[in-house]
């Protein structure tokens, strides 16, 4: 059984991580989307609510489970018997960052290989941090996330906004 970890901060998850997500799970018998927690990360939503809304997000893929890590994701994933990191690609700039750290996670654990999936050409412009910023100044985010993050997002903001007022 070869089980996969897509890792990454899914602040929030988007559109173009649930199409890589959808199309990993069909590559390997477990996907497992890793949330990264990094407390030293200024990230908008806490672990535990990216790991509710991204859970709610792919329940219609069943091999697919969501799980947070604290840790060198290469020692995570060695950690649950994971043999494949999964990464997306947008552009040329994400290649080279991917690249390196591809041999740099080779090198921790011999044992992990990366597979790299070009996003979809409606993603390729696609970012959370993006989606954070659109949705920060009442931008209508509903193309890149699901309606569901797409009200936390707002629901998010407009707190921040009553908390500075």
């Amino acid at each position: 059984m070869t089980i996969a970890v897509y890792p990454a901060s899914f602040d929030p998850i988007t559109n173009g991580h649930l199409d890589v997500a959808a199309r990993a799970s069909r590559l390997f018998d477990e996907l497992v989307l890793a949330v990264a927690h990094r407390p030293y990360k200024k990230l908008l939503f806490t672990t535990e609510q990216r790991i509710a809304m991204i859970r709610e997000s792919v329940a219609h893929l069943p091999n697919v489970r969501v799980d947070a890590f604290s840790s060198l994701v290469v020692e995570y994933a060695l950690e649950i018997g994971a043999t494949v990191l999964v990464r997306g690609l947008r552009a040329a700039t994400d290649f080279e960052h991917e690249f390196q750290m591809a041999h740099i996670n080779h090198h921790l654990a011999p044992t992990l290989d990366t597979v790299c999936l070009m996003a979809d050409q409606r993603f390729t412009l696609l970012s959370s941090s993006a989606v954070r910023e659109i949705a920060a100044y009442g931008g209508d985010v509903s193309s890149f996330v699901p309606a569901h993050i797409a009200l936390a997002l707002k629901q998010a903001y407009q707190t921040h906004e009553e908390s500075r007022a």
